[in-house]
């Protein structure tokens, strides 16, 4: 090799190459999309990143990320040559050219310093965007959607979201990283390198006949048959890397209601049966791990062994050329290395291949994920109109998922500063009832007008609040409220004890009681002043002296809201101007109180 004029050569090499591969690697990951189920998994997912209509900036990281592994495999070509000249001269004892290697090791080994930190740099900022993008798109949809809690009646079911979304979306980009560059390296490098071998092999006699080039005959006969076994014995590992995520996902969401429940636990002294079945859950985690384990084994113990008989195959067949003195030292060190090179590339598609069967297994999750997403969508849910200046019910049905009739026919009008009071024995469906005329309870039928957006609030028994200060659990839904405001509501719901506390930062769940955190969802109330509030036994963990008051708080605070409340306890008759009550197989009855 002319090193003077290699980086002219190499630079006119990586061009050529770099085009070629750009064009032959669109068409291949087209053909891909359109023709193999993985192929349409991953465009459905990740097709809208790299649409030029969205950004350029995607598409030019992938530009960048072929032309450095192109790069990676042309610094690998030069210091193939330079083990050549290096041991020549070292058998030669020629001084001169020695120092002249290592000088030239030197300038290689800085440009592949600086190439490989570029492209560690181009490929994790290509890492990060793209996993941005993936994560905003995904939990838009599944919030946008209301997946989050509709996704439990949609086909197909899917397990542990949470999961999904954090987990999955980044496992998908790593690995689809991975594999495709991988894939470039290993094919360039075959061709690359088998040109090489090729030069350096020299004929040989097998069963009687004269093979020529015989090393690269032999290292493709070699490293293909040993693949084909490779994937007979792997293709398991696809199913069980996917009962792997689901198991793993289970035993910890497990884990966390063990502790969102920890209070009831304690008080049950249910610490023996959550053991059982926390151990039960994790036997199936065990159980998959073992038979991952063996099956592994088997696979990576194969793989080994193949590479390892690998290593010794170029000097046997070029020491009697060695001895013989038809080729030099240097000759042999860079046979080796070229056949090394081309049964790694070759290797490729057997070592990456329990890669591949978890990259399946995060296609199928994300994908099932993104199926039941799009199911919650097309679910039939209640039409509820905008009306701003009362609740009206026309011919409206409930039944449970089975068919089952709950409320059959109804037909009711409620006007600005009346209160409905929903009662019934436990199981009618008054629940179910406000979760219909929230537009969350897809089994229902008729039509249902309300005051929509801001002017609607519910109160649920047990009250959502998120995880950060004091400020925004008393503000939300709504964004912020002023120090003068909240303290006020606060003492008005019997929490002005907590006014100091305000911008305090914690899991406020852990910190109230029960009684405490629906007092503070009166102070919601009070705080986003809606047109109508739908309270769902949201007094249930106070005392009738408390709520009372806070039902009395509602009612002169904001006269003109429409309440509807559902409830056991007759002391609420006295704040509601109408009752419903509902019965068995859809019955129900409406009355004045």
């Amino acid at each position: 090799m002319n090193w003077n004029q290699e980086l002219l050569n190499s630079a006119v090499w990586l061009g050529k190459t770099f085009a070629i591969t750009l064009v032959v690697f669109v068409l291949v990951m087209a053909v891909l999309a359109r023709t193999t189920v993985w192929g349409r998994q991953f465009w459905s997912l990740s097709g809208g990143y790299f649409s030029p209509k969205r950004s350029w900036r995607p598409l030019l990281g992938v530009a960048l990320l072929l032309l450095f592994t192109l790069f990676s495999v042309r610094m690998n070509v030069l210091f193939s040559y330079w083990y050549n000249d290096f041991y020549s001269a070292l058998q030669a004892l020629d001084q001169p050219k020695f120092w002249f290697s290592l000088n030239l090791f030197g300038i290689l080994a800085a440009i592949h310093v600086v190439r490989a930190l570029v492209a560690s740099y181009i490929r994790s900022a290509f890492t990060i965007h793209w996993r941005q993008w993936l994560n905003d798109r995904t939990v838009s949809e599944w919030l946008g959607g209301q997946s989050y809690y509709l996704g439990r009646f949609a086909e197909p079911s899917v397990d542990n979201p949470d999961q999904r979304i954090q987990q999955d979306v980044t496992s998908l980009i790593t690995t689809t990283l991975t594999l495709a560059l991988g894939l470039v390296s290993a094919v360039v490098s075959m061709y690359e390198f088998t040109g090489i071998l090729w030069n350096l092999s020299a004929s040989m006699t097998v069963f009687g006949t004269e093979v020529p080039r015989a090393m690269v005959f032999l290292v493709y006969v070699y490293v293909i048959a040993a693949s084909v076994f490779a994937f007979r014995i792997g293709r398991p590992l696809i199913e069980l890397n996917f009962l792997n995520e689901k198991f793993t996902a289970n035993y910890r969401y497990l884990l966390v209601r063990m502790r969102e429940y920890g209070e009831s636990i304690a008080l049950y002294r249910g610490e023996e049966v959550e053991r059982r079945g926390l151990l039960k859950s994790f036997s199936a985690v065990i159980g998959n791990a073992w038979d991952t384990l063996w099956r592994s084994l088997k696979l990576d113990g194969y793989n080994l062994v193949i590479s390892q008989i690998a290593v010794i195959f170029p000097f046997i067949i070029q020491a009697p050329r060695l001895f013989a003195g038809t080729i030099k030292l240097g000759d042999v060190m860079q046979t080796s290395q070229a056949f090394g090179q081309v049964e790694d590339a070759l290797s490729f598609f057997r070592s990456s291949y329990d890669s591949f069967a978890g990259y399946r297994a995060v296609l199928d999750r994300l994908s099932g994920f993104e199926a039941n997403v799009k199911a919650s969508s097309a679910l039939a849910l209640p039409q509820l109109k905008d009306n701003p200046d009362a609740l009206v019910l026309r011919g409206l049905s409930v039944m449970r998922p089975d068919g089952q009739p709950l409320t059959r026919d109804l037909h009711l009008t409620l006007s600005p500063g009346q209160a409905l009071l929903i009662r019934g024995p436990s199981g009618s469906g008054k629940t179910t009832l406000l979760r219909t005329l929230a537009g969350l309870w897809p089994f229902s039928t008729g039509q249902a007008e309300r005051p929509g957006g801001n002017a609607c609030l519910f109160l649920s028994q047990r009250p959502y609040l998120p995880m950060g200060s004091l400020r925004g659990a008393l503000a939300y839904p709504g964004d912020q409220i002023s120090d003068d405001a909240a303290r006020q509501i606060l003492a008005q719901v019997q929490l002005g004890h907590l006014a100091d506390q305000l911008d305090v930062v914690q899991d406020w769940s852990q910190v109230l009681s029960p009684g405490e955190q629906q007092r503070l969802a009166f102070g919601r109330v009070l705080a986003n002043r809606p047109s109508i509030v739908f309270l769902d036994e949201a007094t249930s963990a106070t005392d009738s002296g408390l709520e009372h008051g806070l039902y009395a708080l509602l009612r002169a605070q904001l006269p003109q809201a429409m309440l509807v409340s559902v409830g056991h306890r007759e002391t609420l008759a006295a704040f509601h101007d109408q009752a419903l009550t509902l019965g068995r197989d859809g019955a129900w009855k409406l009355e004045s109180v």
